[in-house]
């Protein structure tokens, strides 16, 4: 699914209302609180809203290479080594500041960010001790002055509380993927 850079994506834009979303998408498979939603459109799509029901951030988590990876201008951005997306993006004029280790933010309006949850072993690479081997497990699309203005307490208890949520939605998403193998294995003779 391609990115638009402080604008959101195709079926999510920012600014949109919540009865045009879902009316393209369908209700959410996790509604969360007010401000927040899980949708399944063949892979995850978080969606945050303003108190007005507006779209104000859209964010998509990793596919876990399953085909339906995030990308912008012909750039992979998830399920991929974090370092080698930065990389690839500033080599097209994308400019960046990163506060953290894990998390990059964009000028055009997006941040790249790993959890720590997944590792290079995942993606089939080779551990390389004393390298940088983070995974780009997610990116969030919304204004360049989304990120950057100050979360009260409220909205940051918020975030983890979404978050947790989606984490777990996809969680259950590879564990029935894994089980459906399984099951698989077993009927074989």
């Amino acid at each position: 699914m391609e990115i638009q850079p402080g604008r959101g994506v195709a079926a999510a834009r920012i600014g949109e209302t919540r009865e045009a979303v879902e009316s393209r998408l369908g209700p959410p498979m996790h509604p969360g609180k007010d401000s927040r939603a899980v949708y399944d459109i063949g892979r995850l799509l978080v969606i945050s809203y303003t108190g007005d029901d507006l779209v104000e951030l859209v964010e998509l988590p990793h596919d876990a290479g399953r085909g339906h990876e995030a990308f912008l201008d012909g750039v992979q951005l998830t399920w991929r080594l974090l370092a080698d997306v930065v990389a690839d993006l500033v080599a097209k004029g994308y400019r960046y500041e990163q506060e953290e280790p894990s998390s990059f933010l964009f000028e055009a309006g997006f941040v790249l960010f790993s959890m720590g949850s997944r590792t290079a072993e995942d993606l089939g690479l080779e551990v390389v001790e004393g390298a940088s081997r983070s995974v780009c497990e997610g990116v969030s699309v919304g204004p360049y002055e989304y990120f950057v203005a100050e979360p009260t307490e409220e909205q940051i208890a918020a975030w983890e509380r979404e978050f947790e949520a989606a984490q777990a939605a996809q969680a259950a998403m590879d564990a029935d993927e894994s089980t459906q193998k399984l099951r698989g294995l077993m009927e074989k003779p």
